[in-house]
């Protein structure tokens, strides 16, 4: 190999031909590096946003090339990011002139249906874990899209249709094993490195490279019960009231997320319904089909639906449903959240103008009730933070044309400084937009635990090696 050019921290970086030689020989995946045949394949993140041309991809097949990547970053002090399997929204995975250690071909799982548990590497996704579990009838708290990577879901807290019953993905979390910033193997779990342990459930990527997760797994379908009608967004502000009461007493089995979209001209959806905005009051049950279909009826009554799509389906089907809709590369994201108070009728009055009129058709807005299990772990339980508010609210912005992203980012950014009001602060750091608030935004994302991560930061990465994520900045 030729001398690289790279970055470290926007400044350049020089790696001889000799240091990449010997890199290459102790990494047993492949680098690969501008040039290459399939350079431009490999390189690209599931967010058109994002066109990020990184000098060397570390392709890694085991832990002895994470920590062969983490040791020659370090040692070269080049800029690093780290792909999991999945989406990456803020597009933090990769990164101009640096080094990205790419976990994408990890995607082992094991499952002990005795223990009811399962391990799974880091560049798994959640479609990866949920063929797996449910082979056995099992599964744990995960995503809500199946393309999704279980490493960023899970270290920032993960949220999905179990949450009310089984928790977020970290409550059920087990164990990690995880490559730091000195190229150092650990296990982290309550009993080993509790500290790291605690900080990884919810802290993002700050702390290290999580190789593989251990997951405690729950029954499970394989059919639960769906609920999906499609009311007219004008009847928002009917609606919404009614189905916030409802979720005030319904039973755990029940996560519900209402949301404001558009109706797909794609198959399945009613031609008169095309292009028309719509509510949904989307809500999983994953306890007996019979009680599944008695729980849900009320919330297919609150109105005349545009179109129905409840009923009784295999876990993972759900899970993989609107797959479709949120394809690579092919379209532009944006998520951003804040917690909201409560859901009152000011709060609606405030959320349903906006949600009704975005400016391109697909865009989601989210309203996440929360509750249940996931609400009684303790605040500083887990790095995770938020768990106590009742709502939180998302704008999921999709769109197609590049031409439209300032319009889209004002609107979201807009959308959501118009609640601040109604906030109690914080937000989900997995929904977090570019992150451009910075320290800010990290800040306000921990409150209270946010000393306590810098505390572990300054143990596990005091040089702050892995910064391309939330960033908590270390003070030694």
């Amino acid at each position: 190999m030729d001398e690289l050019k790279m970055i470290n921290n926007g400044s350049g970086a020089s790696v001889s031909g000799a240091d990449l030689e010997t890199f290459k020989s102790n990494f047993r995946g492949r680098l690969v590096i501008p040039g290459d045949a399939d350079y431009d394949e490999v390189r690209t993140l599931w967010n058109g946003m994002h066109d990020k041309k990184p000098g060397i991809i570390a392709r890694c097949t085991g832990v002895a090339d994470v920590m062969a990547s983490v040791n020659f970053a370090r040692d070269h002090q080049i800029l690093l990011a780290v792909r999991g399997g999945g989406h990456n929204v803020g597009g933090s995975a990769s990164c101009d002139g640096g080094i990205m250690i790419d976990l994408s071909l990890m995607k082992g799982v094991w499952v002990d249906p005795n223990t009811r548990t399962a391990r799974a590497q880091g560049g798994a996704t959640w479609g990866d874990v949920d063929r797996e579990t449910q082979v056995f009838g099992l599964a744990t708290p995960g995503g809500v899209v199946s393309t999704t990577g279980i490493a960023g879901l899970t270290l920032g807290g993960g949220l999905g249709w179990l949450r009310r019953k089984h928790g977020l993905t970290i409550d059920n979390l087990i164990s990690v094993d995880i490559v730091t910033a000195d190229g150092q193997f650990h296990t982290a779990n309550s009993m080993h490195n509790a500290d790291l342990f605690w900080a990884v459930r919810g802290g993002g990527g700050n702390f290290g490279i999580v190789t593989s997760f251990e997951y405690q797994l729950h029954p499970v379908g394989p059919m639960v019960t769906l609920c999906a009608p499609w009311y007219p967004a004008e009847e928002a502000d009917a609606i919404l009231p009614v189905w916030n009461e409802f979720m005030k007493t319904a039973p755990e089995e029940l996560s519900s997320t209402a949301m404001f979209w558009t109706v797909p001209a794609a198959p399945g959806f009613p031609a008169e319904a095309h292009g028309k905005r719509a509510l949904i009051i989307a809500a999983v049950h994953s306890g007996s089909l019979e009680d599944g279909a008695r729980i849900i009826q009320p919330l297919r009554e609150l109105g005349k639906p545009m179109l129905d799509l409840s009923g009784p389906i295999p876990w993972t089907a759900l899970q993989s449903a609107f797959d479709g809709f949120f394809p690579k590369k092919q379209q532009l994201y944006y998520f951003k959240s804040r917690n909201l108070r409560q859901l009152d009728q000011q709060t609606i009055q405030a959320i349903i103008p906006q949600a009704c009129k975005p400016p391109a058709p697909m865009i989601l807005i989210a309203i996440w009730n929360y509750g249940g299990a996931m609400a009684r772990v303790g605040e500083q339980e887990t790095a995770f933070t938020g768990r106590q508010v009742p709502i939180l609210f998302g704008v999921d912005a999709v769109w197609a044309d590049p031409g439209q992203t300032e319009e889209v980012l004002a609107y979201s950014r807009n959308f959501l400084s118009s609640l601040e009001p109604y906030s109690t602060g914080g937000m989900y750091v997995n929904f977090s937009g570019l992150g451009e608030e910075g320290e800010t935004l990290v800040k306000s994302a921990y409150g209270n635990n946010y000393e306590r991560l810098v505390s572990v930061k300054n143990k596990y990465d005091p040089h702050n090696l892995f910064r391309l994520n939330q960033n908590i900045k270390p003070t030694v």
